[in-house]
């Protein structure tokens, strides 16, 4: 008797409704590289890195999908449009699948995500092919079946040797049968068999491995590793043509069959006649993922440019893209009133830049994206932080990690200052530059430090000039020490450097003396020496972050002082239990930023951002992917728009900005205003009260003169959840809000109704 071997997962409807964050949260996503393109209803569905964006055929009309719509952030695999039933089917590399509903509303289905019998390098999503109100999703472990009527999970079909997992790069339905393309073979099973989950009802078709297979015009189509069409007539392989790039895709519409390659698109009509091609573009040096024809225009997904339009017959597109800068890993950021500059030279967590990367500088503002190619910042490779001057928002500087520090005024470079033009001398082997971190001082110079070199410590003066300092006081051999990173400035005018090697590096210029702290009680008491964030805050006190946790160093005044207590606290905090414990322990800490009132964003490598007090003591707000429009739980940098309030974070999948409510201060109580005002019955938040000076005492009353609040701002805004002291809400009514400045010099009324 045969022994049959049977394996099926029951993957049970598990979906979750998605959570949109419209009100307080903007995405500022790049959609640049296409993932994958298809076209129905006459429009155009585009997926990014980790985005989707539609295109009306005829108004022209772009709309963008992201995580503050309620998708998920991570990184999309393939695309799928149910005309049936206007639905949009998102499949990703982990597994996940999204619909976009009709109503614009978005599902997550984790069935093959959370199921633990499929290793999670199995679960990438590779495909969806609809038939009957049923999807069949190809995946990386076989074929799983969606009901797009009941939405719900059918079976899954293991069809390997033997019932194994395997991977399937794509299904079609002709004839009666569906076929499966694999990387080896092509197998096929009769469609309606009742007992397809029996790895023995899909029989061998075709013996070798095909990238991609699709009906057109009553006829199996496929694309094979050989860069090859076949027509599959009754059965029997037919090369069409061979092509002179390797094959990525095969797209069908009604009319046309495209063809997509590395760099070349191509068109057959229903008699399978080529009817166009393109291989080179005016102004676009283009790598394609995928390309449709539709309308006599083929439209390129490119990894650069996004969708590139060209009508049949040209070569010269039109480019379809959503405003975005140039990349999603925007590894450094920095804001100053109304913009926000981002780079994206990644280094590894040693600091090491290579593989290098040849990438631009986008810069936002007024709503808007300027991006500066590569082309035109003289060729500086892996540009990993950027720093506008607060005395001069139009001139901003770049660190290169192998060709040295890059200016740039009007959003135009204007100087890269290396060995030719500065002091700045090549080091290591490939006679590098590597310049990380810049800070500004109060006097408007330009410090920064360059890594594996003894002359580390650099200055360039508002007169152009510049200064070296050598480090091997305190780094006996500085060639050692691979991470010279982050420095902030302390009132003293201090120099605090963070190093991967030596924990925390202190330099005081006037006397050129140096200090430095590190693990262990008595030496610094960090909890790791690779300290990745450095930030003073309002109080001169020094927020570190490092590998393995937070530490606050509060006499930042006498580092330099001998026999002075220089070990780092703990923030110590009691959790819901009660029981003590300490912030942010063991926590990969990437940057600290400190907002108008004094309060702490911290960004972590692996568990998002956590907005504390400005003591440390309190959580105000927690943001990760779970609850927020966080597309990754890598936060890489944070800035704050001190005007604002806008918080800005930079993760490894792409840019998103919170609408935060503190600001810095305000010279006068001239912008003194509250808001919302009114507040209406359905408003459950906080009223904000800004425009404040810094230690302005703000108190708020009834019409008769009772006090309900009563607060000294930090910064430029202090928040009020209307009540009275927090024991009630107050009535409905007009409430008056009376700020009188530090030191009593000005003092200004303003109101706010309150509407119950």
């Amino acid at each position: 008797m045969k022994r049959l071997l049977l394996i099926l997962i029951c993957l049970s409807p598990f979906f979750i409704t998605a959570q949109t964050f419209e009100n307080q949260w903007a995405a500022l996503f790049s959609y640049s590289n296409i993932i994958d393109l298809v076209e129905g209803n006459d429009k155009l569905i585009a997926a990014s890195d980790n985005s989707v964006f539609t295109y009306d055929l005829i108004t022209n009309e772009i709309r963008t999908i992201t995580t503050v719509q309620g998708l998920s952030g991570e990184l999309i695999s393939t695309l799928y449009y149910s005309e049936n039933f206007d639905i949009i089917v998102i499949g990703y590399s982990n597994g996940l699948i999204e619909l976009i509903l009709e109503d614009g509303s978005i599902l997550s289905v984790i069935d093959i995500l959370n199921k633990p019998t499929i290793p999670p390098n199995q679960k990438r999503i590779n495909h969806f092919n609809e038939f009957n109100g049923n999807i069949y999703i190809s995946t990386d472990f076989g074929i799983s079946v969606f009901d797009l009527t009941a939405l719900e999970f059918g079976d899954t079909f293991f069809i390997g040797d033997l019932g194994s997992q395997v991977k399937i790069n794509q299904t079609v339905v002709f004839d009666g049968f569906i076929y499966a393309a694999m990387n080896d073979r092509m197998k096929r099973a009769e469609v309606n068999n009742p007992n397809l989950i029996n790895f023995e009802e899909w029989i061998d078709f075709y013996p070798f491995g095909l990238i991609g297979v699709q009906v057109f015009a009553d006829n199996i189509y496929a694309i094979d590793f050989n860069s090859r069409l076949l027509r599959f007539d009754s059965n029997t392989p037919v090369v069409i043509t061979t092509f002179p790039q390797q094959n990525k895709k095969l797209y069908t519409t009604d009319d046309f069959l495209t063809v997509t390659s590395q760099t070349r698109s191509t068109v057959f009509d229903v008699m399978m006649n080529q009817v166009a091609v393109v291989n080179n573009l005016i102004d676009f040096e283009y790598t394609l993922s995928t390309s449709l024809a539709y309308n006599n225009t083929v439209y390129l997904g490119s990894t650069q440019y996004g969708i590139l339009a060209v009508p049949f017959g040209s070569n010269q597109a039109e480019q379809i893209l959503p405003d975005g800068p140039l990349l999603n890993k925007s590894v450094s950021i920095d804001a100053t009133p109304g913009q926000l500059w981002a780079v994206f030279g990644e280094v590894d967590l040693f600091f090491n830049p290579y593989p290098l990367n040849s990438r631009g500088i986008s810069q936002f503002e007024n709503n808007e994206w300027t991006n500066i190619p590569f082309e035109e910042v003289f060729a500086a490779k892996s540009i990993s932080r950027v720093k506008i001057n607060p005395n001069n928002p139009t001139e901003v500087y770049a660190s290169s990690m192998i060709d040295g520090l890059l200016k740039i005024e009007d959003k135009t470079p204007t100087v890269l200052y290396n060995e030719s033009n500065s002091p700045l001398t090549g080091t290591l082997s490939d006679n590098s530059i590597r310049v990380f971190g810049t800070q500004f001082d109060r006097e408007g110079n330009l410090w920064f430090v360059q890594t594996s070199t003894d002359l580390a410590i650099n200055r360039l003066s508002t007169t152009g000039q510049f200064q070296s300092f050598d480090i091997s006081p305190i780094i006996a051999d500085p060639l050692s020490e691979r991470g010279l990173n982050n420095i902030d400035i302390s009132r003293e005018g201090f120099i605090f450097i963070a190093s991967s090697e030596n924990g925390l590096i202190g330099f005081n210029p006037t006397n050129n003396q140096f200090q430095k702290i590190g693990e262990d009680l008595g030496n610094g008491n960090l909890p790791d020496d690779n300290v990745r964030a450095i930030k003073i805050d309002n109080r001169n006190q020094a927020w570190i972050g490092t590998l393995r946790g937070l530490r606050v160093l509060f006499n930042v005044g006498g580092f330099f002082q001998e026999n002075a207590n220089i070990d780092a606290q703990p923030i110590i905090i009691l959790d819901n239990d009660g029981v003590a414990q300490e912030l942010l322990f063991e926590q990969s800490i990437t940057d600290i930023e400190v907002d108008g009132a004094n309060n702490k964003w911290i960004a972590t490598a692996s568990s998002g951002v956590f907005y504390v007090s400005s003591n440390g003591q309190e959580t105000l707000l927690r943001f990760n992917k779970d609850n927020s429009p966080l597309p990754s739980n890598n936060v890489l940098d944070i800035a704050i728009d001190p005007q604002s309030g806008v918080v800005y974070f930079a993760t490894a999948n792409g840019l998103v900005a919170f609408n935060g409510t503190t600001t810095a201060p305000n010279p006068t109580l001239e912008s003194l205003r509250a808001y919302p005002n009114p507040v209406r019955p359905n408003f459950n938040g906080n009223v904000t009260i800004d425009g404040l000076t810094a230690r302005a005492n703000v108190k708020i009353t009834d019409v008769n003169g009772s006090l309900v609040f009563e607060q000294v701002s930090e910064g430029g805004s202090v928040q009020w959840d209307t009540t009275a002291f927090g024991k009630y809400k107050v009535s409905s009514g007009v409430y008056f809000i009376m700020v009188t400045t530090d030191g009593a010099e000005e003092t200004k009324i303003a109101k706010v109704m309150i509407i119950r």
